[in-house]
């Protein structure tokens, strides 16, 4: 019977021991508190956000998934170049449409060259191309 003691108290003496190394209760602590995974490299914030910054972009993982903050904060940021660009892109076709009205307007030629001279009525297309005078020859 005392040999049945023995072997319990051992193994309760055993079982509390590595358990006191485990959670850290010995004074210096086995498991530290490891800080949380940030941005190494966020989107820029200086110049408008790329293709390049895009495929670049690395989110850290959490314990069961990505980090809210930092996936809000990223598609806040796209979000906000998204609708910079739409507006631009609208503001660029509203003038290329008040130009095109107005040069229907006047009948000013857009896709006119500087340097060409403006067509005569009696002008006939030249076979050789622009630039050559009937003169000119093969």
């Amino acid at each position: 019977m005392r040999v049945f003691w023995f072997l319990l108290l051992t193994m309760v003496v055993v079982v509390t021991a590595v358990t006191l190394a485990v959670v850290g209760g010995g004074g210096s602590a086995v498991l530290q508190d490891v800080e949380p995974q940030r941005f190494t490299d966020p989107l820029p914030a200086s110049r408008p956000v790329g293709r390049a910054d895009i495929e670049a972009l690395r989110l850290p993982m959490a314990a069961r998934g990505y980090r809210m903050a930092d996936v809000d904060e990223a598609l806040s940021r796209l979000g906000a170049e998204l609708a910079e660009r739409d507006a631009r892109i609208a503001e660029l076709e509203s003038a290329l449409a008040g130009a095109q009205a107005s040069a229907v307007s006047t009948g000013a030629d857009l896709f006119k060259q500087p340097g060409d001279r403006p067509a005569e009525p009696g002008d006939a297309p030249q076979a050789g191309g622009p630039g050559r005078t009937e003169g000119e020859g093969r």
